[in-house]
């Protein structure tokens, strides 16, 4: 398992771009627990620290799939720099300005929500000509789905400890500080600078007029749904047991778990459809999602939040590779950016939808609601079969198309995406 992962790493630029890559979006992925903190510091209430975090998520989720679309017509570096600088300004107004002018505050967020660089859709276009074989850039899927999850697990841990040290608007300053310098260290890189998108067909959708993606954002809308009402679930199960750190260890079992997870399905080979392995994930993970409903003792609360995780990853890495094969010619990094942004959605429902569930009948109801969204997910795919196994173009994870000007590739692969 190790050797595989260790061979992604080793080829030329590879750690450099996951490392940026995942440092860049460290702002984008701590910015809720950075905003509600900030605010609360400076005396506002948990509701407008909500409706503040909410604006920079659906501010995100508008601008994701705009600014892919402008790096698959402009390249990464036109567009990715100049959005993490202009997105961490933004939070640097935040900062400075505080609660003064709530509606200042509001449009700082909301730019910075807005202007945060698709730096995870931009990572999945490089990936092929970087390490040319497809068994290779699979993996590396998986590689980037675990290490989402170290980043979505130490990413609040930081801006805690940066709190504690200095102030809230210390951390709003310096992790987004750290964004830019992450965003940059991808743009200056050789396949970054070098990647180009292959020619596009003129059309107002875009990458949404892929009757097979469409259907994969349908189901990972679900899947976003399920885990966001989790994180609330999570908290209202501590609750009742009358401890905090309950909650701590519930949402790292649920980490934990997609990291084995997606570590083990990186580690091997598969043959067959990715869409048909799609099913079969999901399958998996809504069956995780349902035993939550139990809410058994903590330990083993902490056993069923692992076991709930495991597949999480998996059925991220698939997706990519779904992704890659619907997505119509020229729209890769849009098509990537969309599912960013469904899955987020997705994830913001949940939430909404899991508190009420608590408030209007129990704990358990609001993990039904996590196992709902599981459910619903593999409806969708298996109600859009027909589509999904029909891909707009190549099923193959393409060397040189897209990513390599010189057309360079390795024997076996393909040189060009069909429409």
């Amino acid at each position: 398992m190790a050797a595989g992962y260790l061979d992604i790493l080793r080829a030329r630029h590879a750690a450099r771009l996951l490392t940026g890559t995942l440092v860049g979006r460290l702002p984008n992925g701590t910015a809720h627990i950075a905003i509600v903190l900030f605010t609360r510091a400076e005396g506002g209430s948990y509701t407008l620290a909500g409706a503040l975090a909410a604006a920079y998520g659906l501010a995100t989720a508008v601008g994701q799939p705009l600014l892919g679309r402008a790096v698959d017509l402009y390249g990464q570096p036109r567009v990715q720099f100049p959005a993490a600088v202009l997105s961490a300004l933004g939070m640097a107004l935040f900062a400075a300005a505080g609660l003064g002018s709530l509606p200042l505050a509001y449009a700082a967020v909301v730019l910075a929500g807005v202007a945060t660089p698709p730096l995870e859709g931009g990572l999945r276009a490089l990936w092929p000509s970087v390490l040319k074989r497809e068994d290779r850039v699979h993996r590396a899927y998986a590689l980037d789905a675990v290490a989402q999850e170290i980043m979505f697990t130490v990413g609040p841990l930081l801006v805690t400890l940066l709190v504690s040290l200095w102030s809230p608007a210390a951390a709003l300053l310096v992790i987004n500080a750290i964004g830019v310098l992450g965003a940059l260290s991808v743009v200056l890189s050789e396949p970054s600078r070098t990647w180009r998108s292959a020619p596009r067909e003129a059309h107002w959708l875009g990458a949404l007029r892929s009757p097979g993606l469409l259907a994969l954002l349908g189901a990972f809308f679900f899947v976003g749904l399920a885990l966001g009402s989790i994180t609330v679930a999570g908290v209202a199960y501590a609750d009742d047991h009358g401890r905090e750190s309950v909650y701590g260890w519930l949402m790292a079992a649920l980490g934990l778990g997609a990291l084995i997870g997606g570590l083990g399905y990186g580690a091997r080979q598969w043959s067959g459809e990715p869409e048909k392995r799609l099913r079969v994930i999901v399958a998996l993970l809504a069956l995780g999602y349902l035993p939550l409903t139990l809410t058994p003792s903590a330990p083993a609360m902490t056993a069923l939040a692992a076991l709930a995780g495991v597949f999480l990853a998996p059925a991220i890495a698939c997706s990519f590779i779904v992704v890659d094969r619907h997505a119509p010619r020229g729209t890769v990094t849009e098509a990537f950016s969309w599912l960013v942004t469904t899955f987020g959605v997705g994830a913001a429902v949940g939430t909404a939808a899991a508190g009420p569930a608590v408030e209007l009948g129990s704990t358990a109801w609001s993990f039904a609601v996590a196992g709902a969204g599981g459910v619903a997910a593999l409806a969708v795919l298996l109600a859009t079969g027909r589509v999904l196994t029909a891909p707009a173009r190549t099923a193959q994870v393409v060397a040189g198309s897209e990513n390599d000007r010189n057309g360079a590739v390795e024997p076996g692969f393909s040189t060009g995406r069909k429409a």
